[in-house]
């Protein structure tokens, strides 16, 4: 069963045109991949499911309500979460604040104590460093903490916008693998990642955005020996 489907989306910035007629569905507790070349729409389709930006033309559904037109924090408070590019921390603030502020969502607060045991089982180092100021932390500490603060929400749906992006490669692998609690704990997970490779390796379905346009779609390891994925993104 699908918890969130997106239908014929268009969407874009001033006049031009971004996307063009997006169609996806996200299954419950599923780990859903997104990839693609630069400038293929992954973070405008992002931007648009989440009402960052407003869609010019389709739906989207979230447990078969239409929140097409829903402000960003009515979707939050759903259990739609993003965690968007480039972490967007507050730097100023400790570990521990930056997870408090991940709670606000009304839905949040009763687990609270439940959430914060998880992003702590998942990234230990954060527990370590739960009084540390954001700021001072290394990129891959504030990649972890974003997905942490993300998930402190309570998120139904979590959706990453290019989680290993500069990041050095053991900590990308950390990072992949501890995406793999999220699907024993029932998040379903929307994955936007230029590590074509390594998203394909660690996700169960995919959808390859080009032009604006889903291209292909299907399982990930099936889309890992498809040819011509293989060689726009694998360099094989």
């Amino acid at each position: 069963m699908a918890i969130l489907e997106v239908h014929n989306l268009e969407s874009g910035y001033g006049e031009v045109q971004i996307l063009w007629g997006v169609d996806m569905a996200l299954e419950q507790g599923r780990l859903t991949a997104l990839v693609g070349a630069n400038g293929a729409g992954k973070t405008t389709l992002l931007r648009t499911i989440m009402g960052l930006i407003r869609p010019w033309k389709g739906q989207v559904l979230f447990e078969g309500q239409d929140i097409s037109h829903l402000p960003p924090h009515k979707k939050a408070d759903m259990g739609l979460v993003l965690v968007p590019e480039g972490r967007q921390l507050f730097t100023s603030m400790t570990v521990m604040e930056n997870l408090e502020m991940g709670a606000t969502p009304r839905r949040a607060r009763p687990y609270f104590q439940r959430n914060l045991e998880l992003v702590f089982e998942m990234f230990p180092r954060l527990k370590e460093r739960q009084n540390q100021k954001a700021g001072t932390m290394s990129g891959g500490e504030r990649q972890m903490l974003a997905v942490a603060r993300g998930l402190m929400a309570a998120p139904k749906v979590l959706m990453i916008d290019e989680m290993s992006l500069g990041l050095a490669p053991v900590l990308v692998l950390q990072l992949f693998e501890s995406l793999h609690k999220l699907r024993e704990v029932g998040i379903t997970t929307l994955l936007v990642e230029q590590n074509v490779h390594m998203a394909l390796a660690v996700t169960d379905y995919a959808y390859v955005l080009a032009h604006g346009q889903v291209e292909l779609q299907g399982p990930s390891r099936e889309l890992a020996k498809d040819p011509h994925v293989q060689k726009a993104y694998l360099g094989i």
